[in-house]
């Protein structure tokens, strides 16, 4: 029960930050989600033994911490809990790759072990700097945003009502399981067996309060648009932001800034 209510507590908290009155959230959400995708299809970008060149991309999830007032830790748990899913992918890397690439004294690494690194390097700087534009945008802001660079109404509507549905979902657990430990006694009722009848009793109910949610909103005059509480424009600020992050990124892509400044250091210690 406390687990769910953290999760239902950390949804509201996660969409609470968007609200904050800051020159990063006050933004138009275009410039974020631009700038972020760009990141993105820069991090992933790099080969499966790069490790040395990702390091420099921190520099965007934390400025934009930074910029948006936002905690770190908070942040941190919520990355990892998202981790083991991309782990997953590389996890057999290890046993499959076993060329040695690095030696490191008596410590010889293969490039499975590097390749594993690099996917957790990478799911790292990603999932952060997606959870940070959640925070300092708002997922409705990012929904307008899509659709405000074409993409289909239909699609962005989808999301919408999937974000919707999580607290739904969350919450009716939150009840769900708060009855089961009254209604229990000792280990009674907390098996396996009731568990598994209580997750498909789960879904039928969050469906059937899904349903019941959008014929109200249908009733108070919904035609497939959600409101923004704020107005944006995409003005000079916008466009310094997103240039000037582009072209950092881009940078960095094409130099391996690590390595270059390993080098001078070397250089100076010489």
């Amino acid at each position: 029960m406390a687990g769910i209510d953290a999760v239902i507590t950390d949804l509201h908290a996660l969409e609470g930050l968007a609200l904050e009155d800051s020159p990063l959230q006050r933004l138009d959400p275009r410039a974020k989600l631009l700038t972020t995708l760009l990141y993105i299809v820069c991090v992933v970008s790099f080969g499966r033994y790069e490790l040395s060149a990702l390091a420099p991309f921190a520099i965007f999830p934390v400025a934009m911490i930074a910029g948006g007032s936002l905690s770190l830790l908070p942040l941190l748990r919520r990355i990892v809990l998202l981790l083991p899913f991309p782990l997953m992918v590389g996890i057999f890397n290890p046993l499959i790759d076993r060329e040695i690439m690095v030696q490191l004294g008596p410590l010889a690494i293969s490039g499975g072990w590097i390749s594993l690194a690099s996917i957790f390097l990478r799911s790292l700087l990603t999932l952060g700097a997606a959870l940070v534009l959640v925070s300092v945008t708002g997922f409705p802001a990012i929904c307008a945003a899509l659709e405000r660079f074409r993409v289909p109404r239909v699609f962005v509507v989808q999301l919408l009502f999937l974000h919707r549905y999580l607290y739904v979902l969350a919450e009716e657990g939150g009840r769900m399981a708060r009855a089961r430990e009254f209604r229990s006694f000792g280990n009674r009722g907390m098996g396996i067996r009731p568990t598994t009848a209580l997750l498909g009793t789960l879904l039928f109910r969050t469906w059937d309060r899904a349903g019941r949610i959008h014929h109200a909103m249908l009733c108070r005059g919904f035609r497939g648009e959600f409101p923004v509480r704020r107005t944006f424009r995409f003005g000079l600020r916008e466009l310094l932001f997103t240039a000037g992050w582009s072209v950092l990124f881009l940078m960095l892509r094409m130099g391996n800034l690590s390595r270059i400044v390993g080098g001078l250091i070397m250089e100076v210690v010489r």
